[in-house]
């Protein structure tokens, strides 16, 4: 991991982002429509995302197409480069920010 400092304040919770902090890049997730569609076109209906998740059946890609989908900023970083940096960082480093996009999903943003 590099030595980057990066702060966790660059998600803005009132807008339901959350902060995924992976080889010492916060990358801020943001739940919008556009992103949440693109998810589910990919992944099946997102209620059903949210059971499986709840029910500890969700798949480690299903994680990661999701938080690719709601990536604020896009970086150059391919998509399989993004998933290596997550399984870099552990299933634990990335629990809070797939509950947060999950809780969104439910409850909406607001």
């Amino acid at each position: 991991m590099s030595g980057a400092s990066v702060t966790p304040a660059a998600a803005n919770p009132h807008r339901g982002e959350a902060g995924l902090l992976l080889d010492g890049v916060m990358h801020v997730l943001r739940p919008t429509f556009g992103a949440l569609v693109a998810a589910e076109e990919e992944l099946g209906p997102l209620f059903a995302l949210v059971e499986r998740a709840s029910g500890g059946e969700l798949k480690l890609g299903e994680m990661v197409a999701l938080f690719w989908h709601c990536l604020a900023h896009p970086s150059d970083q391919s998509r399989e480069d993004f998933a290596e940096a997550v399984i870099r960082a552990g299933l634990s480093a990335c629990a809070p920010a797939l509950r947060n996009l999950l809780v969104q999903v439910l409850k909406g943003v607001g």
